[in-house]
């Protein structure tokens, strides 16, 4: 609840939304286009998507199986990738960083609204990867 008010009063600043652990940004357009719009940001930089999770249609899928009748969200896919270049540098810096690996960049719709964003990194070198990620949901935006 906290995150869709902040995200729908966010939208009205044109500001990225800061929900915790993510970042947020609306999208203006529909779920298909905002995946559409990563999907081509993500790939337009030399990247391979390693995995596209369709976590909205798993938990849409199994709410009843775990015993809930709640819908989270309409949908929701989560990109999953890496940068062999922003990994390697950010690794030798510190091999623990393999923990932030691969990178992620999610597209959501909850109740009409949909968003584009990413999970946010630890301060020092993850914040190149931060800022990375931050670059690539831009280029979704425009």
């Amino acid at each position: 609840m906290r995150q869709t008010i902040l995200a729908g009063a966010m939208s009205l600043l044109a500001l990225p939304a800061l929900a915790g652990e993510a970042t947020t940004y609306p999208f203006e357009g529909s779920f298909e286009d905002a995946t559409f719009a990563v999907e081509s940001a993500i790939v337009g930089r030399g990247l391979v998507i390693d995995l596209r999770s369709h976590v909205g249609e798993m938990l849409n899928r199994t709410g009843a199986d775990v015993g809930s009748d709640v819908r989270i969200f309409e949908a929701a896919d989560i990109f999953l990738f890496c940068s062999a270049t922003l990994s390697r540098e950010v690794m030798e810096a510190d091999p623990m960083n393999i923990a932030h690996c691969p990178y992620g960049i999610f597209v959501a719709e909850r109740d009409g609204a949909v968003m584009v964003g990413y999970r946010n990194m630890p301060e020092g070198e993850m914040q190149k990867v931060q800022a990375f990620l931050d670059e690539i949901v831009q280029d979704a935006l425009d």
